[in-house]
């Protein structure tokens, strides 16, 4: 019989080690369901060592979901170049990587605070949607936007949070399909709002006027003109830069 030689690892090392175990775990099962047993059999290592480096398992599970959030929010970050629509989709793109490559810790930071009931881990949750909410802003050119406006971008946030969600345990449509539509999620929501408060519409008309006629937010437009004829767009299928500031106060951006 051969013995192997356990390489011992660093603090650090270890913690690290603890919070990938966690992040798996919690995520196949209910938090609750999780023992400081099942931890320590996943990383190899003894329970009294699982609580050298943790004092509890709802210490390790805020970690955990700190480590995701942390991850997911650096997704959001998309160079400033390009129509709005080319860079939403970018950010649709990374952040389908992150749910798609790290599933678990996607659906332990998105389901697992409210099962553990941690006002810390939910705390966590709320930053993410914030550092989204941060970005949109940005890449909008939108300093302190007015309560309709901020409604329509935490609005859409909490739809790309649901269908991601959906899409991980149905995938019954492509990923790509996917993404694209939450891009005219976006938009459609905008737009409906732009036809009643002002400040939106000032903003909307201005990104839609800087996208091309063949990109994201061109091809939606085209696709509601063919549905509705003389109602959406003009009768070349543009994207209705001028249509769109109809019914609106000038002073358009």
């Amino acid at each position: 019989m051969t013995t192997g030689v356990r390489r011992r690892m660093g603090v650090e090392e270890r913690r690290q080690q603890l919070i990938d175990v966690a992040l798996r775990l919690f995520s196949d099962r209910s938090p609750q369901d999780v023992s400081i047993d099942d931890i320590a059999t996943a990383a190899g290592i003894s329970r009294p060592l699982v609580y050298h480096y943790f004092p509890g398992k709802h210490s390790l599970y805020e970690a955990a979901v700190r480590r995701a959030a942390d991850e997911l929010s650096a997704r959001f970050v998309v160079p400033p170049e390009g129509p709005f629509s080319s860079r939403l989709l970018l950010v649709m793109g990374r952040y389908f990587d992150f749910v798609e490559e790290h599933a678990p810790g996607f659906s332990a930071l998105l389901r697992g605070g409210s099962t553990v009931g941690s006002v810390r881990t939910d705390a966590v949750i709320d930053e993410v949607r914030q550092a989204a909410y941060e970005q949109l802003l940005t890449h909008l050119e939108i300093a302190d936007p007015g309560p309709r406006l901020a409604l329509v971008i935490r609005s859409w946030i909490g739809v790309a949070e649901t269908s991601a969600l959906n899409w991980l345990e149905e995938r019954s449509i492509p990923r790509w399909e996917l993404e694209r539509q939450l891009v005219h999620d976006l938009l459609a929501l905008a737009a409906v709002t732009a036809a009643f408060d002002e400040e939106t519409a000032r903003v909307f008309r201005r990104v839609v006027r800087q996208e091309p006629v063949d990109g994201t937010f061109g091809d939606l437009v085209g696709r509601l003109a063919a549905l509705a004829p003389g109602v959406f767009g003009g009768p070349d299928g543009g994207t209705g830069g001028d249509a769109a500031s109809e019914g609106t106060a000038e002073g358009g951006l």
